[in-house]
């Protein structure tokens, strides 16, 4: 029986049951799920950028696992530091869900007719098929004409902001936090205008209607980890390393390690405005696109390199290295700082 520790949210207990699962179903043992309670689930209502970020959200179950009282953990690996605890690994990785950045109007907004080529109002659930067909899947016009000004969009990561704000200049940024069922609650009760929010998160608890518009990639950058589940073990557990390894996805694997190893190599932490995602480019090949953008969204430096699956590591520290030539240590210096000023936008 393996114990597995577990954050207690609808969305950490999915990940965790589907992780005992395919253990199990690949012929491993079963694995009983352990609830533990983090430093972020005491304080839900901070945003985490004032509450020391988004490590409150393992430090304890990596607490627990190194202390012997669980034998794997299992976290949203965007959720965990760039560095692990010495003692600590990342055992195996499931497939990943799709990585992008959505955006979720309330249930029941309609958009204004002139803002489709139809001329139909349309539900929330129905814009992201419409805008598909019409072409629309590339802009956020239709949405941002919707919004008009002074728009509400509840999103408590730094990195969305710095990349958003350009997109919705005349709009107000608002922490948001708790379960993804509680989120949408506050959205439709018109608590917000809008959020932000993870597709992997939505697809997963069975929420995929509600995703309005699908961000591209390039425009809003996600987090390194987003959308990957990872399996956390102790270094020198042998059996439960091998229990998880038959799990493992090597794809995936190989786009977390080329994230991870950007994160590091940056030196950002927790609620930095960093953005990474690394997607195949081929049988061997993996091409990483990063971004280090200010928290007000004036600047922004990207970089989108190739490399091999093989040196997913080498890639990220490549990435991060043309980064930082180009300005990006300024920018996270900045965004380190408490309260900076923000700059005006023109």
């Amino acid at each position: 029986m393996l114990r597995l520790g577990s954050r207690g949210s609808q969305l950490a207990l999915f990940q965790a049951r589907l992780v005992a699962q395919r253990i199990a179903e690949a012929g491993g043992p079963q694995s009983e799920i352990i609830v533990i309670k983090t430093s972020g689930d005491r304080l839900a209502a901070a945003p985490l950028s004032e509450i020391g970020g988004k490590r409150l959200f393992v430090k304890e179950i990596e607490d627990a696992l190194l202390n012997g009282d669980v034998d794997i953990a299992v976290h949203s690996s965007k959720d965990m530091p760039a560095v692990l605890p010495e003692g600590l690994a990342i055992g195996a990785v499931l497939p990943r869900e799709d990585p992008a950045d959505v955006l979720v109007l309330p249930e029941k907004v309609r958009l204004k007719p002139d803002t489709t080529q139809t001329g139909k109002e349309m539900d929330s659930t129905q814009i992201g098929k419409e805008m598909v067909a019409s072409g629309f899947s590339r802009t956020i016009d239709p949405i941002r004409r919707q919004l008009g000004t002074g728009a509400r969009i509840g999103t408590g990561s730094v990195r969305r902001i710095a990349q958003l704000r350009p997109l919705f200049p005349e709009a107000g940024f608002q922490n948001v936090r708790g379960n993804l069922d509680t989120r949408l609650r506050k959205l439709d009760a018109g608590d917000y205008d809008l959020l932000v929010l993870a597709a992997a998160g939505l697809r997963r608890l069975g929420f995929a209607s509600r995703i309005s518009m699908t961000l591209p990639l390039d425009d809003c950058i996600p987090a390194p980890g987003q959308g990957i589940i990872a399996i956390e073990t102790r270094a020198g557990d042998a059996s439960a390393r091998q229990a998880v390894a038959a799990v493992n996805d090597a794809e995936a694997a190989a786009a977390l390690d080329a994230e991870r190893a950007l994160v590091a190599a940056l030196g950002g932490g927790c609620q930095m405005p960093i953005g990474g995602v690394a997607v195949s480019a081929g049988p061997s090949a993996l091409e990483l696109s990063a971004v280090v953008a200010s928290l007000d969204g004036t600047r922004a430096i990207r970089y989108k390199k190739v490399g091999t699956k093989m040196n997913a590591v080498a890639l990220g520290r490549q990435v991060a290295e043309y980064l930082l030539k180009a300005g990006a240590d300024q920018i996270l210096t900045e965004s380190r700082i408490p309260n900076p000023e923000p700059r005006q936008l023109t």
